[in-house]
C-alpha cells in the first residue's frame, strides 16, 4: 500500500462521512429539533426589566 492509496481511502471514508450527514440532516426525525432550534431567537423567557407581569411600566418608588 502507497501513499496514494491511503489518500484514496481517506477520501471515500470523508465522502461516506459527508453523506451520512446530509443524510441525517434531512431525514423526518432530526425536523423537530431544527424546527425547536429554528424558533429559539424568538421565544422570550423573561419579561423586560422595570415592566410588571402585564407588560406596562412599573412606576418608580420614591
Amino acid at each position: 500500500m502507497d501513499l496514494n492509496d491511503l489518500r484514496s481511502i481517506v477520501t471515500v471514508l470523508g465522502f461516506l462521512c459527508f453523506l451520512g450527514i446530509c443524510a441525517w440532516a434531512y431525514s423526518k426525525h432530526a425536523k423537530s429539533g431544527f424546527d425547536e432550534a429554528a424558533r429559539m431567537p424568538l421565544t422570550d423567557d423573561d419579561p423586560p426589566v422595570g415592566s410588571d407581569r402585564h407588560g406596562k411600566e412599573g412606576k418608580a418608588n420614591g
